[in-house]
């Protein structure tokens, strides 16, 4: 298979993904926990590439102690999710990016780590994205009633008897994986455009909660297809085009949306 081929799967899955996990994020306003993940697993790769191992195994597995960190953290009185995400933000960042410094013959670039390129997507990534697309699937099969109650009514869910933390750790992983996995394609950087952009915008142009996941997995291969187009019509990084892509249709739907509520 062609490098632009597996270019091309690896993003219509990771399109298909922000149907799931994307809409999980926006729908539960995780957004800013999806970025902190996706920068403060900067380290785990960092020392992957020192050891010559996969940067994604890395990646995940200091993805799972930061989950747990920010877990932790988040039950100390007085702190929120947004501060425990804003501390494990700076502190993986900073710490990837002294042991960048500290070892400038690094055989992967940081930039590769940073931003990636879809271009340079392996047949393991393709199937690691996979993997994780049927596995979110499943969760949010078995789990999908309760995640939407839990979501809209966390009061009236723990009173109906329902115990929480299933609930958070099925979502948690589900983001925490996707974040991980759209790495080798977009980077640190741009990892969470992939999946929050579509889905943003789905959520801008309809209120039905059942069109969101479809319409933004549309998006999403859609605005991916599109950005490596141009990226090799152009000459352009693929990884910046298809983020630049997935924004400017995130705008279009935004000033669509509220220009039918105004209509109204």
């Amino acid at each position: 298979m062609s490098y632009f081929a597996l270019a091309s799967l690896e993003l219509v899955l990771l399109g298909l993904l922000s149907g799931v996990a994307g809409t999980l994020i926006v729908l539960r306003r995780r957004s800013f926990f999806a970025v902190a993940l996706s920068h403060a697993t900067f380290p785990g790769g960092v020392v992957f590439a020192l050891a010559g191992w996969n940067l994604l195994i890395g990646q995940a597995l200091f993805a799972a102690v930061l989950v747990l960190a920010m877990t932790v953290l988040a039950r100390i009185p007085g702190q929120g999710r947004q501060v425990t995400s804003g501390v494990v933000l700076s502190f993986g960042f900073a710490l990837g990016t002294l042991l960048a410094a500290l070892n400038p013959g690094l055989g992967v670039p940081v930039e590769a780590l940073l931003v990636g390129s879809p271009l340079g997507v392996s047949l393991t990534d393709v199937v690691v994205t996979a993997s994780v697309l049927v596995a979110a699937l499943v969760l949010v099969a078995v789990f999908g009633r309760r995640m939407l109650f839990h979501t809209f009514d966390p009061v009236g869910f723990a009173a109906a008897g329902f115990r929480s933390w299933p609930i958070e750790l099925a979502v948690t992983g589900v983001i925490a994986a996707s974040v991980v996995v759209a790495m080798p394609a977009v980077g640190a950087i741009l990892g969470v455009a992939v999946l929050i952009a579509p889905a943003a915008a789905a959520r801008a142009l309809t209120q039905r909660l059942e069109w969101i996941p479809v319409i933004s997995a549309v998006l999403g291969i859609a605005g991916g297809l599109i950005g490596l187009w141009i990226s090799r019509e152009f000459s352009i990084a693929a990884g910046g085009s298809v983020g630049l892509v997935l924004t400017a249709m995130f705008l279009i739907c935004a000033a669509w949306g509220a220009r039918k509520v105004s209509a109204r």
